[in-house]
């Protein structure tokens, strides 16, 4: 659709010496930049699979950075396991550090995440551990339903056994409508379906304490969920948008669209909501 540069792999070591893998969507060479979005990918997933949001979003002027989130795709880890409570959250400020230094003195940065993603970015931007100028969240997991009985074992099962990985009982079939994403998902070696049982527990903690911080917002937000959603509930996105305060997080539910707004058959209403708010917040 763009003739734009194709992602450049890079190395990066976090803080703790852990190396996680690097995606960068660069600008040619003297084009106009008005930003930069660093994106954070979901749960059994990994960013190389956000090429075709980073097309759009160069093609506005923004260049873009990703990561494989630690336990996902190219990066140190076992697959969908953590080895300490706070490590997505760290890693996203080593990012976020590093990504500041190579921005011009004033260029935005962006936070773009998606379901897990999105989870992490909200509750990171929560926590006020880093400074950034405008966060986008996809179908964040800021609810995912979970019954009394695996809250129950959430709470129990990360002192015994915290590194126990289990099916993330994820139905792919739902997480867009088009067949092709799905059959490509799962053709995907770097895609899986582990979580550990010390991920299950930030997942469940992360989301009450992010919807709780909400009334308190002040970052710049624009809060995309989809109406059919079957893998993370809708109502946690309307709870969190009925809480924030109105002149900061705007929202955009899509009725009838699946998990992966990005990815739908037609998704570009999608896209165009998500730059015209960006043009409104990033000029």
């Amino acid at each position: 659709m763009f003739d734009f540069p194709a992602a450049t792999m890079l190395p990066f070591t976090a803080s703790d010496g852990e190396n996680l893998a690097l995606y960068d969507w660069p600008l040619p060479e003297g084009s106009p930049r008005r930003g930069t979005v660093l994106l954070v990918h979901g749960l059994g997933e990994h960013a190389g699979r956000y090429g075709h949001v980073a097309q759009h979003l160069n093609a506005w002027g923004f260049a873009v950075r990703a990561y494989d989130q630690y336990g996902h795709g190219r990066s140190s880890g076992p697959r969908g396991g953590l080895n300490h409570d706070s490590r997505l959250l760290d890693d996203l400020a080593d990012l976020v550090d590093a990504t500041r230094k190579r921005m011009a003195p004033g260029e935005p940065l962006v936070l773009l995440g998606h379901s897990l993603g999105g989870l992490v970015a909200a509750r990171f931007v929560s926590l006020h551990l880093r400074s950034v100028d405008a966060l986008v969240l996809s179908s964040p997991a800021l609810d995912t339903g979970l019954s009394g009985f695996q809250k129950l074992l959430l709470a129990t099962l990360p002192r015994l056994a915290p590194n126990l990985r289990v099916g993330n009982g994820l139905d792919v079939q739902a997480l867009s409508h088009d067949p092709a994403v799905v059959a490509a998902y799962q053709a995907d070696p770097l895609c899986h379906d582990r979580i550990s049982a010390r991920l299950g527990r930030f997942i469940a903690e992360a989301g009450p304490a992010t919807l709780a911080r909400a009334p308190h917002w002040s970052v710049p937000t624009l809060l995309l969920w989809a109406g059919a959603d079957r893998l993370v509930r809708p109502a946690g996105s309307a709870a969190f948008v009925a809480a924030a305060p109105v002149a900061v997080v705007q929202s955009q539910c899509f009725a009838g669209l699946y998990h992966e707004l990005f990815n739908e058959r037609d998704a570009a209403p999608v896209f165009a909501v998500l730059r015209q708010w960006l043009d409104v917040h990033c000029r």
